[in-house]
């Protein structure tokens, strides 16, 4: 008996109506498992280039101590030049740095009443050529160089972000496989019902000859569907999520953030995998559910 596509919609359309309840909790909690898994690889994706772009304008700031002399001062630069890891430096004498620190303290005006030109200390801006280095080159003017306050980079910072991030996707990603742990069982139980109630049908088909692939296939189209329109719904999620925070960041003109926005062939390429993900856990469950209450 062959399987006609007619024959299978319908089938697989009656059995959804008749199991609505448990085939729309089941697409809710597919949908609501696979967003939290596509917003994880988003998340992942958006920091990695975020942190990509910082890494590459990564800069050593080495502080002079304020009452630092002028040879002091000539010979840290010389050292600075003289130091292969650094392409580029700029010096910033006491009017610049005060300067800068009214900038970075606006707002806080009793800070900057406590600041003066003669105690902003000086500092030195260094490019690396490899921002992986920052740590090494950092420790050598935090050797006790004359005149040296202190050297800092932002590796540190980058590195906690990285960990914030790696924890934050962990625990998604988690919380994700737990509801699509969920969201087979339901689709299982969903077509454990619907082979229940068409028991006779099953068994009169049976009677006159139907194979096993011909009674098999409407059950197992449905978890399918039940798991695609639950992927469907997560892209949706997923895709105004996205649009909302880039929005968010051109809106507010969050310069800093600008790389965390991700192309459209990132974008595209994790709604694929969500997709996909929620067509496997429809097919992985209907195809349990046949296995173990089909008797065929």
């Amino acid at each position: 008996m062959a399987v006609s596509f007619e024959y299978v919609a319908k089938e697989t359309a009656t059995n959804l109506w008749r199991n609505r309840m448990m085939a729309l909790a089941a697409i809710l909690t597919v949908a609501v498992s696979l967003s939290l898994v596509g917003t994880a690889l988003l998340l992942r994706q958006a920091v990695n280039r975020q942190i990509g772009q910082w890494s590459n304008n990564v800069s050593l700031q080495v502080f002079m101590n304020p009452d630092a002399t002028s040879q002091q001062i000539a010979n840290v630069r010389s050292m600075i030049e003289q130091t292969p890891q650094i392409t580029h430096v700029t010096y910033l004498d006491h009017a610049q740095s005060y300067a800068q620190a009214k900038q970075v303290l606006a707002g806080e005006l009793t800070a900057i009443e406590a600041l003066s030109p003669a105690t902003v200390p000086t500092v030195f801006r260094c490019q690396l050529k490899n921002p992986s280095e920052a740590t090494t080159v950092q420790a050598t003017f935090n050797s006790g160089v004359p005149g040296v306050y202190q050297a800092i980079s932002p590796s540190r910072s980058i590195h906690v972000m990285q960990q914030v991030t790696n924890v934050l996707q962990l625990i998604l990603l988690v919380i994700a496989i737990v509801l699509l742990i969920s969201s087979l069982v339901l689709i299982l139980n969903a077509i454990r019902m619907a082979i229940f109630a068409r028991r006779r049908e099953v068994g009169v088909m049976k009677l006159v000859g139907a194979t096993n692939w011909f009674i098999r296939v409407p059950f197992m189209l449905e978890g399918l569907v039940q798991g695609l329109l639950g992927a469907v719904v997560a892209v949706v999620i997923v895709l105004m999520s996205n649009f909302g925070v880039s929005y968010l960041i051109r809106h507010y003109k969050v310069s800093v953030l600008g790389s965390a926005v991700l192309p459209a062939h990132d974008l595209v390429v994790t709604e694929l995998l969500v997709v996909l993900i929620g067509i496997v856990v429809g097919v992985a469950g209907s195809s349990v559910a046949v296995r173990r209450f089909l008797d065929v």
